[in-house]
């Protein structure tokens, strides 16, 4: 799942919806997520058990993320599906600030795949 951040996600009601191609991907449960990037971790629920409704992380705990990483509107993020179950959801997740990186723009990159992604970490 990728996105690029929206003022609702990173100011009050701090809404991080899921993206509904995720949905067959994950339990139809509220489960305990955890978000790592950077090295660290943060704890959070996830809300997949309101029948008919958008699935979402709690706000409390997502706010705690968008804080820690300075997260802004603009900025990209990557969310890689690492563990799912009915107990627990774990991605691993990517940011790439709405300003490219500075070492990165004089180096020839080649494209990622899904196999063989660029990380910037």
């Amino acid at each position: 799942m990728h996105f690029i951040v929206s003022k609702n996600q990173v100011r009050p009601p701090y809404q991080m919806f899921i993206q509904s191609r995720m949905y067959p991907l994950l339990p139809n449960a509220k489960v305990p997520v955890v978000l790592n990037c950077r090295k660290k971790n943060w704890h959070m629920l996830y809300y997949g058990d309101k029948e008919g409704r958008s699935r979402y992380f709690d706000s409390v705990g997502w706010r705690k993320f968008v804080t820690d990483n300075e997260l802004k509107i603009g900025d990209g993020c990557t969310f890689e599906l690492i563990e799912c179950s009915s107990k627990s959801i774990e991605f691993r997740v990517q940011i790439l600030d709405g300003d490219f990186p500075s070492e990165l723009l004089a180096r020839d990159v080649t494209p990622g795949t899904s196999e063989a992604p660029i990380v910037i970490d």
